[in-house]
């Protein structure tokens, strides 16, 4: 199921949210324009498990390229296909959270979210020498948010089998609970080969779980600004 939107109207101009989809924008057609070094550049940029490791192994704690790459890497994608489909998942989703955490709040916990998810995919894959790039963890918490903030809202969804095309509504619980378990299944699946496949799918269980266990933290801290009417 594709999401095309969701029925759960925001109350504030979503700001950081539409930032956060430019600065991506950005990267991407900067990727674009850079031809052949574009491999050197993501080497720098990207997030490796491995070298991400040596790093705090040799207690490299003031080194920029230990934690510079936790954060570049998420506004850098892999092609138009990866780029587009974050982009649309965090237009559906995000515009929602940055409601309910306001601006200064939704910047914190986006990039919280998308350090978690990188570390999350480091720790799965130490041994890893690819690069991993992409909004898709941070975005991922974004959606365990959601999941608790408003599990009731309505996601309309594009159902592609074969030649049989429609679209359906349902809950938002249901939507994000199938999504991240095929994120476990997948992750499981791949766990035999680390480099292989392409896709992070711990990173994006790892950014889910942040964001959901935020928001109960949020919660039961009395941080958690009330609901906007």
């Amino acid at each position: 199921m594709i999401p095309i939107k969701d029925l759960n109207p925001s109350h504030r101009f979503p700001l950081v949210n539409y930032t956060f989809i430019g600065l991506c924008a950005a990267g991407f057609i900067f990727e674009l324009r850079m031809g052949e070094e574009i491999e050197g550049f993501l080497q720098l940029h990207g997030l490796i498990p491995e070298r991400f490791f040596t790093l705090v192994d040799q207690r490299a704690f003031t080194q920029p390229e230990l934690y510079v790459p936790l954060v570049t890497s998420m506004f850098l994608h892999a092609g138009w296909m990866h780029f587009l489909g974050n982009m649309l998942f965090l237009w559906i989703f995000g515009d929602n959270i940055e409601d309910r955490l306001g601006h200064l709040g939704y910047i914190l916990f986006y990039l919280a979210g998308g350090v978690a998810a990188g570390l999350t995919h480091a720790a799965s894959s130490p041994e890893s020498t690819v690069p991993t790039i992409g909004a898709s963890g941070a975005i991922s918490a974004v959606m365990g948010a959601y999941l608790l903030l408003y599990p009731r809202a309505k996601i309309v969804s594009l159902v592609i089998i074969i030649i049989f095309v429609r679209t359906i509504t349902v809950p938002a619980v249901v939507y994000l609970l199938l999504w991240f378990g095929l994120q476990v299944l997948q992750g499981s699946a791949a766990a035999a080969d680390p480099d292989g496949g392409g896709v992070a799918w711990w990173a994006h269980a790892g950014g889910f779980a942040f964001g959901a266990a935020a928001v109960v933290v949020l919660k039961l801290s009395f941080l958690m600004p009330k609901r906007r009417v």
